[in-house]
Formats: C-alpha cells, sequence, structure tokens
C-alpha cells in the first residue's frame, strides 16, 4: 500500500523541523488511562459480557482476535507506542496475567456517555467507567500498602497524578439516537450529554488527574452502517456520500466539546486539557483517500452484501447466518489495507494509522502539541 510511502517523507520533514525542540522538552507519561468504546476498546466488551470475535478480526497483526473491532490496531494502540509505552490491557480481561503498570483501558465497545439504559449495546457508560477508574485506584492503592510484591503488575501512586488520560465516546450518543428521534431532537440533546461528560471529567479531576487528552468524534454518516439505513434518500447525502444529518450533529457536537474543553483549559489552571480534531482527520481521508494508497473510502472490507457498501446489519464481520435457508458469511476482502471501513461500523489498522500520523503533527489539536511532544518524532510508523 502507498500510505506508508506517503507517511514518511512528511514525518520526516517534521523530524527535521522539531528536532531542535525535542532537546528541550522533558516529555514522559509514566502511565495511561483510557476511556471510550470500540474505537479504542482493546477487550473490555467481549470479556465483560463474555463473548467472543470471529477471525478475521484481528488478522493483520494480533492474529487471533483480541477483543478489537478491527483487522489489526486501533488509535490508541499506534499513540501508545509511540510513547514507548506497552498496548493497554482491558480493566476486565483478567486472563492471561494481565499488567496495568503502565495504565489502563476501559473504554467498552457500544458505550455511551449517557448512562446506559435496558436496550443499550454496552453497560459500561462513561459514568460506568469513571466509576470502575475509582475502583481500580482505591484498589492499586491498598495492594500497593501492603508490599512491593505486585508492584511490577500495578501502577505507582505517582502515576495517578503523571499519566495521561484519554477520552473517546460519544459517536454512540448521536449514532444510536438517530434510530428513533428527529435530527432538531439530537441536536438539542448535545449539552446534557456534555454535562455528562463534564461531571465525569471533574470526578477524575478531584483524583489528581491532570493531563487529560479528548478526542472529538468522527464523521458518522460516513459509515456504511448508517449509509445504508439512513442514506436511502439521495438528498440526504454529501458530495462524498456520507449521510449529512449525522455529520450535522457530529460537528455541532464537536463544536460543543471544543467549546467545553476550553472553558476546562481555564478552569483547571494546574491542568494541560488537549482537543483533537479527529472529524477533520476522518474526513478528509475520506475526500482524498486515494492520495494516501486507499482505493475504498466507505465500502466495507468484511462484511456481507457487495458493492457499494458490502455491509449487511443481520451479519456481522466474521459471523455466518442463515438467510431464507441459505448460509452467508461476513467475509473479509483480499487487501484490507485497501479499505477505509474495516465492518463498517470501525475502521481498519491502515486508517488508523493513517489517523495516528495525523494526530501525531500536532495541527488537528487545541492547543497545538508538536512543540510539546517530541515522541512523535520517534518515526515507529
Amino acid at each position: 500500500m502507498a500510505t506508508k510511502t506517503i507517511i514518511l517523507p512528511i514525518l520526516l520533514t517534521l523530524f527535521s523541523i522539531l528536532l531542535p525542540l525535542a532537546n528541550s522538552i522533558d516529555f514522559n507519561y509514566p502511565a495511561v488511562f483510557n476511556f471510550g468504546d470500540s474505537n479504542s476498546d482493546t477487550g473490555e466488551l467481549t470479556a465483560g459480557l463474555g463473548f467472543s470475535l470471529a477471525p478475521p478480526n484481528g488478522e493483520n497483526y494480533f492474529k487471533p482476535p483480541t477483543g478489537r473491532f478491527c483487522d489489526g490496531r486501533l488509535i490508541l494502540d499506534f499513540l501508545m507506542d509511540e510513547m514507548d509505552l506497552p498496548f493497554l490491557n482491558a480493566y476486565l480481561d483478567s486472563i492471561g496475567a494481565p499488567n496495568f503498570r503502565k495504565g489502563c483501558n476501559f473504554a467498552a465497545a457500544g458505550s455511551t456517555i449517557r448512562p446506559a439504559t435496558p436496550t443499550s449495546v454496552s453497560p459500561f457508560s462513561f459514568g460506568v467507567q469513571v466509576s470502575q477508574f475509582l475502583r481500580f485506584k482505591a484498589r492499586v492503592l491498598e495492594l500497593l500498602a501492603k508490599g512491593k510484591k505486585l508492584s511490577k503488575y500495578l501502577p505507582a501512586k505517582n502515576y495517578f497524578e503523571e499519566g495521561l488520560y484519554m477520552f473517546d465516546i460519544g459517536q454512540n450518543d448521536l449514532a444510536g439516537a438517530f434510530y428513533s428521534k428527529s435530527l432538531d431532537q439530537i441536536l438539542a440533546s448535545i449539552p446534557s450529554i456534555l454535562v455528562e461528560f463534564e461531571t465525569g471529567i471533574q470526578k477524575l479531576y478531584d483524583q489528581g488527574a491532570r493531563n487529560f487528552w479528548i478526542h472529538n468524534t468522527g464523521p458518522l454518516g460516513c459509515l456504511p452502517q448508517n449509509v445504508a439505513k439512513f442514506g436511502t434518500d439521495p438528498s440526504q447525502l454529501d458530495e462524498l456520500g456520507c449521510v449529512s444529518p449525522h455529520n450535522q450533529a457530529a460537528k455541532l457536537f464537536n463544536l460543543q466539546l471544543h467549546a467545553l474543553c476550553k472553558k476546562l483549559q481555564g478552569q483547571y489552571s494546574d491542568a494541560n486539557v488537549t482537543y483533537v480534531d479527529i472529524f477533520t482527520i476522518k474526513y478528509n481521508l475520506i475526500a482524498n483517500y486515494s492520495r494516501y494508497g486507499f482505493e475504498q473510502p466507505i465500502m466495507a472490507c468484511c462484511g456481507y452484501g457487495g458493492p457499494p457498501l458490502n455491509y449487511d446489519s443481520r451479519v456481522s464481520c466474521g459471523q455466518t447466518k442463515i438467510f431464507n435457508g441459505t448460509s452467508v458469511t461476513a467475509e473479509g476482502c483480499s487487501d484490507s489495507t485497501e479499505y477505509v471501513s474495516w465492518d463498517g461500523i470501525h475502521y481498519t489498522e491502515a486508517a488508523n494509522q493513517y489517523v495516528s500520523s495525523q494526530i501525531l503533527t500536532g495541527k488537528y489539536s487545541d492547543p497545538p502539541f508538536s512543540d510539546e511532544m517530541p515522541f512523535l518524532l520517534k518515526l515507529k510508523f
């Protein structure tokens, strides 16, 4: 795929420009604590609800499925690697001697900022994830106080103050609402969603968190799942074939999330609050996919139904179902590096790699962090 050959010169240019800055910056997060949905779930939902993802999930990096809704690594994985930190273990994944020394991942696929309902995909809403963190921290400190036996598996006490708190959540609050609410109702609900988010951030701040890294939500209207369900009327589609109302909701959510981050930047004078514009990065990828080495900007790699979307909500990636007496399987494509969408809802590893490379330029963040984060100069991918 051409992506690597295009990205490398860009990053090498950044290296030459920013190298002098790296020598004067002391940047080192000892641990990362992550909160979110399937965009950064490393096995939480599968462990919590007791099910397994089927191949070909995970095939391009981990080989067997790991609970990631992807053919390989997530954006979170690439960012952890760039910070010289190991991939995060899911909080609820207790099998395989998990190590939480360098952080913990509370993100669970299907999670929302608002409290879960009986019909929610995930019971692990943002408030629950924050509560899980509070218990995690209390339990860690309790165990550390008993001696050093478990210290190599657990974060040191100061890691909770010095660590990075990452957030990528809100997509499901918006996307799920379109099945039962009008666009106006969804737009009107955004302030209350963000009040819930701010409440969780405040709880973490009160517990000593001082480094906040907040992703906005991506272009929901460009996901094959939403195009298949809500894009049957051509008047609802934009010039890229994305569902306009969904992207309109995402843009307003992001505008208000950005305003909240600006408020927190002023309110928490002793903290670092970084807002990352994921929407612009992903929409640019879909708009200019061929420039970055991709061939399919919207059609799913792993799915059923064939072009133009290769997505059928009745059968998920890797599953086999019986339709009208016939067995059908949602299979993976021959080369996922040509696709932006993995399964109609989530991005491929190749797309996640591109998004990560753009995040690391620093220009999509407020405040820009290229002069504060020399780890972006390591050029690992």
